[in-house]
């Protein structure tokens, strides 16, 4: 076997160029100046390449990392990693927090950096060469990474700067050949995070920043960030009196009126299609006894996220007053004590047990609103995005192996419908596999990949396979789509599970008078209403579907001589079922309009002393701009379509 370079083949194959950053090997993405077998089959990877794109910023993130400790001697680093829009790194500062100023001195220190044309270099250490190298260093945070790191997984140093002067960080890689390919940088914002996302760990600073191959997609992506900002659903919660947080339940929202209207909106939206479609609807309690969970496999594999009657709070003082250690207090309540569900799957599992099943009832489609709690550290939740409290339009299919890939193309059906509603036009999926920590046997999970894979190829749908990302217990279809900024949210799921229903000991009669295992699909198409509701609401900056929208119609008196009339109107518009209000205050009409705009209801109806006297209403769309003067029955014609629910009949 020969090895050589990737830069050296790719030089000598007469494709090596500027815009080539690594290369991909197999499913790995390698530095250009790793050693690689000659008959090794490669891809370049280029500066516009997604890996490239993630490259350029680990490779940045290494560069910030290395200016702040220029400037900030002392302060200790953590970990650098790329995002989907940028980097960030985490460092832990003794002496103050970081300031917009700051940011600004950092910024232009990392252009001095990068203007050197600095080479990465990736050098391979023993773990006792590591520990000394950062032990001398003071680096702790790195240490503890490193004792991290498997027994015979390779250890690797990457290093840029002027030689006597490199910086140096314990790093897998890849990273970009030199500085000079780090062409437009911009460091975005500060925030708080607890060490590894757990609040008993020091509280560190986060820096984020991105980067790109050009200053021309740098500013495309920090004008999509200002407009982000303005779409940002806690700010719109607020304005729009959809939502609020409060301190006596942390991380748990409260809907507004304005709000529920749109989260009962979506629930409807949803049931309506479960009428349609042949779900049936259940209520399952919040709380269960440990031995449901215990059962479904949930409290060993999801043992901490559970709410009980007890909090982590209590295990903070090593002994109790009566001699019993913490530990042991612990292991008795998990044992013991009742928990709030995180999920429905384990109640519909006792529901279908609950009765002798016939092949006849298969498939037997059972979905629940019910609500849900899981506990969620202080570091990760995040407005509606991430919540302790919330409900899902969940849904659980019990059927025999060989109707899975039906049922997987008739929830792809009922998806795509769900997600055109909604305007989002671009959806990518993806086939989660096999994770390393799982319940089942590989067979098991050979056939549940495989059913899954041919259920999508069924439908006709590109998909891409995400190995190790299935839930443990099964493989999953994920479905992620895109907002009107391109960004992109993981929505609807779909995962086939062959283990609860063993666990459980679900069993049906079949058409030979035996008993045989039903499969379990687990399915999502919003998900979590909470989070769904977070992402309607920055992709339609606040602008919900007229069907959606908490109030749809709003009538304006020019002046008080038209209260009559708008009286009369606001009646007439309410008996055909549309949610309508009217603004009779003594404002002026210009600011009436502002303030409708601003609430951005879909339809603004005008009625002044000529309307009254013609019988007619100026109507101006939220979406389409004036309308002029019409007869009411010409507005009620154009809005009735609008304000039903956009359901396919079949």
């Amino acid at each position: 076997m020969s090895l050589t370079t990737a830069r050296a083949l790719l030089e000598k194959a007469g494709t090596l160029n500027a815009d080539i950053v690594a290369v991909k090997l197999g499913t790995h993405i390698v530095d250009l100046h790793t050693l690689i077998d000659e008959s090794a089959t490669f891809v370049p990877v280029t500066v516009h390449d997604a890996y490239g794109l993630e490259v350029i910023r680990h490779s940045t993130a290494h560069v910030m990392a290395d200016a702040v400790q220029r400037l900030f001697p002392g302060i200790k680093v953590t970990i650098g990693p790329s995002t989907d829009d940028g980097f960030y790194y985490d460092f832990d500062r003794k002496d103050g927090a970081f300031s917009d100023d700051d940011l600004v001195r950092i910024e232009g220190e990392m252009r001095a950096i990068i203007a050197k044309d600095s080479p990465f270099r990736r050098d391979e250490v023993s773990r006792e060469e590591a520990r000394e190298i950062f032990t001398k260093l003071g680096e702790t945070y790195k240490l503890e990474i490193l004792e991290r790191i498997p027994e015979g997984q390779r250890i690797s140093l990457y290093r840029h700067g002027e030689p006597g002067k490199e910086w140096l960080d314990l790093c897998a890689g890849p990273h970009v050949p030199s500085t000079k390919l780090l062409a437009a940088v911009k460091l975005t914002s500060v925030a708080g995070a607890y060490w590894r996302g757990d609040e008993r760990n020091p509280m560190l600073q986060r820096i984020y920043g991105t980067a790109f191959p050009s200053q021309q997609a740098l500013d495309e992506h920090l004008k999509s960030i200002e407009e982000a900002k303005a779409r940002d659903h806690r700010k719109l919660g607020k304005e729009l009196e959809l939502f609020h947080f409060d301190p006596v339940a942390p991380a748990m929202p409260f809907f507004l009126p304005k709000g529920a209207r749109v989260y009962n909106g979506l629930i409807e939206f949803v049931r309506k299609l479960y009428d349609r479609d042949g779900y049936e609807e259940v209520i399952t309690p919040q709380i269960f006894s440990p031995k449901l969970f215990e059962t479904s496999g949930h409290l060993a594999n999801y043992g901490d996220n559970l709410y009980r009657t007890w909090t982590n709070d209590q295990f903070d003082m090593p002994v109790h007053g009566d001699g019993q250690s913490a530990a042991t207090l612990r292991a008795e309540l998990e044992a013991n004590s009742f928990a709030l569900k995180p999920m429905n799957c384990p109640s519909h599992c006792v529901l279908f047990a609950s009765k002798r099943r016939s092949y006849r009832e298969l498939p037997w489609r059972v979905a629940d609103f019910g609500r849900l709690h899981r506990y969620e550290r202080g570091g990760v939740v995040h407005g509606l995005s991430r919540v302790r409290t919330f409900c899902q339009d969940d849904a659980h299919i019990f059927c025999s192996l060989d109707q899975v890939a039906d049922e997987i193309e008739k929830f792809i059906l009922m998806l795509r419908e769900v997600y055109d509603a909604f305007q989002f036009a671009e959806v990518s999926i993806k086939l989660a596999t096999r994770p390393e920590k799982r319940l089942g046997s590989d067979d098991d999970w050979d056939r549940s990949e495989g059913a899954l894979k041919e259920g999508l190829e069924r439908a006709g749908l590109p998909f891409e396979i995400t190995p190790g990302e299935g839930a443990f217990y099964g493989p999953k279809i994920e479905f992620h789509v895109k907002d009107a900024l391109k960004r992109s949210w993981q929505l609807g799921t779909i995962q086939l599970d062959a283990n609860l229903p063993q666990r459980f000991d679900l069993s049906f009669i079949g058409d030979d008078g035996k008993e045989h295992r039903p499969v379990m699909l687990h399915r999502a198409i919003l998900g979590s209403l909470e989070r769904f509701f977070s992402v309607l609401l920055e992709h339609c900056a606040g602008a919900f579907p007229t069907w959606l929208a908490p109030m749809q119609v709003r009538i304006l008196t020019v002046s008080e001589k038209s209260n009559a009339y708008a009286a009369q109107v606001l009646g007439e518009i309410k008996a055909r079922g549309i949610r309508v209000e009217a603004d009779l205050g003594a404002e002026k009409l210009g600011a009436k309009v502002r303030e409708g705009r601003m609430a951005r209801i879909p339809y603004l109806v005008v009625v002044g002393p000529k309307d009254a006297e013609a019988g007619t209403v100026s109507v101006r769309s939220r979406d389409a701009g004036e309308l002029g003067a019409m007869t009411l029955e010409a507005f009620l014609g154009r809005v009735m379509p609008e304000v039903a629910p956009p359901i396919q009949k079949k």
